[in-house]
């Protein structure tokens, strides 16, 4: 999905395909002015891993609470939990040209995706180096790592997205609006989009976390697991 054009920009962009943009020589004096002598359009983009720790401290009742409150005969064994995070930053040099009213600005834009560090929470009752908890671990490393899969993703149809939209050309703009409007982009426009694109894990991640998935880790090890969730269920623990 590629990000809207908010409508306040539709000015600055109709005004950029007025300008002459054939040969240099049928370039105005003002548009060679911003193509030849300030920075072309830098859109950089970097993600950042900032790994994971394991959390053994909390029940796996407290662990419930906090993915599926108030759902009766609901248990979560373990939680992988993390937000994922957007950030950008502006700059870039503006020229302006009384003579036409015009203004044009070469955005560098430092774009960085990353999630705030990963906990892999497993409830205390399981022991680490036990089947259980080797169980409850294993299916945790699933959603893990499809959080650190999917980031590279994200960044590279970001990339490419920001790559068609501002071409390393400058944007133009009437004098004094360039960089309320690139502002105003990035934040109705491209913020939004790219923090759709990160949260379009946790359709991948629901799909880890199935009925199905519940019933088997219930069962494994010999029954241990259920030992823990059936006196829960009876209202005994």
């Amino acid at each position: 999905m590629r990000p809207p054009v908010p409508r306040p920009l539709l000015l600055a962009l109709l005004l950029l395909a007025l300008l002459p943009c054939g040969a240099a020589s049928a370039r105005s004096a003002f548009q060679a002015r911003c193509e030849d002598t300030i920075a072309k359009t830098v859109s950089m983009l970097s993600t950042v891993q900032h790994g994971y720790t394991i959390d053994n401290s909390l029940s796996f009742r407290r662990l419930t609470a906090m993915k599926a409150p108030g759902q009766p005969n609901s248990f979560v064994l373990g939680l992988t939990k993390t937000e994922s995070r957007v950030s950008v930053k502006l700059d870039g040099r503006i020229l302006q040209d009384r003579a036409s009213g015009l203004e044009c600005v070469a955005p560098q834009i430092k774009v960085a995706l990353f999630y705030a560090p990963i906990v892999v929470y497993i409830g205390h009752e399981f022991v680490p180096g036990t089947c259980p908890y080797n169980q409850i671990l294993a299916h945790e490393m699933r959603h893990l790592n499809t959080y650190l899969g999917h980031l590279p993703k994200v960044e590279s149809v970001v990339r490419a997205a920001l790559a068609r939209r501002f071409e390393g050309k400058p944007l133009y703009a009437p004098i004094g609006q360039a960089q309320a409007l690139l502002e105003q982009e990035i934040d109705t426009g491209w913020m939004p989009y790219m923090k759709r694109e990160m949260a379009a894990v946790e359709v991948q991640q629901a799909a880890i976390d199935t009925p199905k998935e519940y019933a088997r880790l219930s069962k494994v090890c010999k029954g241990e697991v259920q030992s823990f969730i059936a006196p829960v269920r009876r209202g005994r623990r």
